[in-house]
């Protein structure tokens, strides 16, 4: 089993690695502060990262995932330009598996939501990878 990475952890890499590609980032919020986890800016375009960590319990993952979906959703209502959910690398084990049992909806979130977007982050190895919601059918 996958070790477990806290949000926390996961945030920190992920603003470093971001921080250092030029982007401006939203502060950090406090704990029990409410609002988008990260908000990167870079030349006309936004981006609105929802934060997760991976925990060991697969029923807290699933949750911790759906509760990120339709808070990051809810960033358009910010005018947001990308929608991204950001979780540690130990995901995507699981999202094919996960994409694959919903698949009809799966696909039909992503066409409704085109700037909806998984990012993986590496806290080990302090990287990050962009992926399409709809690459997980793949």
């Amino acid at each position: 089993m996958a070790k477990s990475v806290g949000n926390k952890d996961t945030e920190v890499c992920l603003r470093s690695l971001l921080q250092a590609e030029g982007y401006r980032l939203s502060p950090s919020r406090a704990y029990g502060e409410t609002g988008v986890d990260v908000v990167a800016s870079a030349a006309t375009e936004d981006w609105h990262i929802e934060v997760i960590g991976y925990k060991k319990s697969g029923a807290s993952r699933a949750k911790d995932f759906y509760e990120a979906f339709f808070r990051v959703a809810s960033r358009l209502n910010d005018g947001a330009d990308h929608c991204v959910i950001a979780m540690p690398v130990q995901f995507g084990i699981g999202l094919p598996a996960r994409a694959a049992q919903h698949r009809e909806a799966w696909k039909r979130i992503a066409k409704a939501f085109p700037e909806l977007q998984i990012w993986l982050v590496d806290v080990e190895h302090a990287k990050y990878r962009r992926t399409s919601w709809l690459e997980w059918l793949s």
